[in-house]
């Protein structure tokens, strides 16, 4: 029998192969998060902070209807993150100004702040590892994560990529 490519291969992969795969996520997922998490930690936040934290700066003035959306939390789960991040002086709320009734939300010069600190150490890291793994790989991993996403989550982060922010 022939060799084949690299490419159709993988269309064959194992059962053992995948589990590499998984595992690879899990661990990849758990280096991505300690930097974060270690600032969290200091200020008693967890990852859930953060999540709106990045998502708030990705789209200043967001709604709370439309970061519910994005981030697939209860509303009752993200009104506590929110309420806090405020307390704190992280995150402004205004009120819409097309809809009275809808709450958009700012971060602040503090919170602007913590995000950098909070993406930098994630923007290293991944700056470290696309370097290492080169052009190919990291066009191959968007794809990859792409190709993982349910048809829903896929259009929302299409969307928020293509707003360029």
């Amino acid at each position: 029998m022939g060799e084949t490519s690299s490419s159709e291969s993988l269309l064959y992969l194992t059962d053992e192969q995948l589990r590499q795969g998984i595992e690879a996520m899990y661990f990849a997922y758990r280096g991505f998060t300690a930097d974060p998490d270690r600032i969290l930690t200091t200020m008693a936040y967890g990852r859930a902070h953060h999540r709106a934290i990045h998502f708030i700066k990705r789209a200043p003035g967001t709604t709370v209807t439309n970061l519910l959306a994005i981030l697939g939390v209860t509303k009752q789960s993200l009104n506590r993150v929110l309420r806090t991040l405020i307390e704190d002086g992280l995150v402004e709320s205004r009120v819409g100004s097309a809809d009275r009734r809808e709450r958009n939300m700012y971060l602040t010069e503090a919170g602007e702040a913590l995000e950098n600190r909070l993406s930098d150490a994630q923007r290293a890291r991944m700056r470290a590892a696309f370097r290492d793994a080169g052009p190919d790989a990291v066009a191959g991993f968007r794809r990859v994560l792409e190709s993982m996403m349910d048809r829903d989550l896929k259009r929302q982060y299409l969307s928020l990529r293509d707003t360029g922010q």
